[in-house]
């Protein structure tokens, strides 16, 4: 029997996820939600870009959604710039009853030493009323930096260190909110954005390098950050929007699991916004950009995860990738115990019954 999904939001992410919960048979859906007036009403098959009719039709109305009594919902809609909202729509699902699995917000992907407990609270103790199951992932923070250096590492007889990169263009990712707003890119080097402000990089990542010392057996020191803008040299436009000459281009940041006194995880982004700049930084693996895992150890190990798409470019699978993470996480979250779930605790996601020849 299918198990019974909803979709909460339809945007970057979601539309992948919303692809999928319609045409994989493992799932049926039963609603979808949308947070603006111009998208309700919509079938959706229109939302996911499919030329069919589902006669699913969008609500902005969360209590639509739970009232088709979903065995789950899988929760895509923005969190960074409403996080309060975000939160308390978790605890609602998950009160209901309702298993979540989502890409957003990403901390709780292992909230543990990362959130206050007050935070974290309100939603273990939803899911433990409601006896439902929650699961946060992606594909960084998510698939990259978790399951990928946890299985090498299973693999080492001692570990110094373990970096986890993000090295990529984001020429191509069209979301002004996340772009402009959230990471600053177009801004002027003294206004601080979203992403930037104190603290904010190690809440968003930290839930990263503590996931993978928990994962190691190690307790945390502390969790330090760093990071470095640099402006672009002229005028150009990106997916987003306008990039003017002097305004953030490139971005560096560093989040650091310290153990006495050495970092002993790492999580590393290298953005940039044109090929050209910066070619001291660290480089991808293939053109626009890639993931990569170094352990330190013996033995030492260097992986470079390649996306690509026969619909799109590396962004477009970025994106695919999220979706697909947390939508195939789907019957092994239902079939967990309830709670906060982690990669460190559920079965292995093997993509069962998604082998489809062309």
């Amino acid at each position: 029997m299918p198990i019974k999904v909803a979709a909460i939001g339809t945007g970057n992410v979601g539309q992948h996820a919303l692809t999928q919960l319609i045409n994989d048979p493992r799932f049926e859906l039963t609603a979808v939600w949308v947070s603006s007036d111009s998208k309700k009403g919509k079938d959706a098959g229109e939302l996911a870009g499919l030329d069919i009719e589902t006669g699913i039709i969008a609500t902005t109305d969360l209590d639509d959604v739970l009232a088709t009594e979903p065995d789950c919902a899988v929760y895509t809609a923005m969190a960074d710039n409403r996080l309060v909202e975000a939160l308390e729509d978790y605890r609602r699902i998950l009160a209901a009853g309702v298993n979540l699995v989502g890409s957003s917000a990403v901390f709780l992907q292992y909230p543990w030493q990362t959130l206050p407990e007050n935070m974290i609270a309100p939603i273990a103790d939803a899911a433990a009323s409601g006896q439902a199951s929650l699961f946060i992932g992606g594909i960084d923070p998510g698939f990259a930096n978790d399951l990928l250096p946890m299985a090498l590492a299973g693999t080492c007889q001692s570990i110094e260190q373990i970096r986890c990169m993000e090295i990529i263009n984001y020429d191509t990712y069209d979301s002004a909110t996340v772009m402009f707003d959230v990471m600053g890119f177009g801004r002027p080097l003294d206004e601080t954005p979203m992403l930037l402000q104190p603290g904010v990089l190690s809440l968003a990542w930290g839930s990263v390098v503590r996931q993978l010392a928990a994962g190691l057996g190690i307790e945390l020191d502390e969790v330090t950050e760093t990071h470095t803008r640099t402006p672009a040299p002229e005028d150009f436009d990106i997916a987003s929007g306008h990039i003017a000459k002097g305004t953030a281009a490139a971005l560096r940041f560093e989040v650091r699991g310290m153990k006495d006194g050495k970092a002993a995880v790492v999580l590393e982004h290298v953005t940039r916004l044109r090929d050209d700049l910066h070619p001291e930084w660290p480089q991808p693996a293939q053109e626009g950009g890639s993931y990569r895992i170094e352990i330190t150890g013996e033995p030492s190990y260097a992986l470079d995860l390649c996306l690509s798409s026969r619909k799109g470019d590396h962004n477009h699978a970025g994106l695919v990738a999220t979706a697909a993470r947390v939508v195939n996480a789907i019957p092994e979250v239902v079939a967990a115990p309830p709670g906060i779930r982690t990669t460190l605790d559920l079965p292995l996601v093997t993509g069962r019954g998604l082998y489809a020849p062309n």
